[in-house]
This record gives C-alpha cells, structure tokens and sequence, in this order.
C-alpha cells in the first residue's frame, strides 16, 4: 500500500477536461517533484488531493483510505496540506505571528492549536 495513491482521478470545469484520468504512487519515504507547461494540471491535481476540487471520477487514496471530495478540513487534519505559490507575508513579523494572522477568526481553535495542528 502507498502513502498516496492516484487511480484514474479527472477533473473536468464546464467542457474542459483539465486532468484526465491521473494515476500515480508515492511511497512512504520517496520524494517526487511534478512538473509540466502552465495549464498541464499540475495545481488542478494539489487541488483535487487537498479537497479544494472534487473530482469528477477517480479514487484518491490516503494511507489507504480514500479522500476524495472530502472537506479539506477533514483532509488537513488527515496531515495533507499545502501552501500557495504566492504567499504574502508581514516582513516584520515572526513566522508564528505570520501563521497566526492567517487564521480565520471564527476558528473553534486557540492560535497555539491552529499553529501546531497541521
């Protein structure tokens, strides 16, 4: 069983196929880079693994379970997260202040858990 496990996932906006049926493997302890054109479905895929996007078919299995069209909530507490290509952080302020004033105010967490939950 692999850490992660795409079988056949597509996503399609309006009449636009934008991934068609990916399918991949990683396994505890590889590391993978992907890489492709703008437009390739490279953040479509992130996004489809993170729950952002519920695919239209496929399977998305996370340590043998699978997530896909999960909440991403569900799916980040599961210890899949990412972040953004363009972050825009305070440059006078920590990294925790940073990570803290990200934090949706109407969160059930205190900061200390939002900063340590994920």
């Amino acid at each position: 069983m692999g850490l992660l496990e795409l079988k056949g996932v597509t996503k399609v906006f309006g009449g636009v196929v934008a991934m068609d049926k990916l399918s991949f493997k990683v396994e505890e302890g590889d590391i993978y880079g992907i890489i492709g054109p703008n437009g390739a479905g490279k953040t479509t895929a992130f996004n489809c693994i993170t729950g952002i996007y519920k695919p239209e078919e496929g399977e998305i299995i996370w340590r043998g379970e699978n997530i896909a069209g999960m909440h991403p909530c569900a799916i980040a507490g599961k210890g899949i997260v990412r972040t953004f290509q363009n972050i825009r952080l305070f440059g006078k302020m920590s990294v925790a202040e940073n990570i803290i004033s990200g934090r949706h105010q109407k969160s059930k967490q205190t900061w200390f858990q939002g900063l340590f939950s994920t």
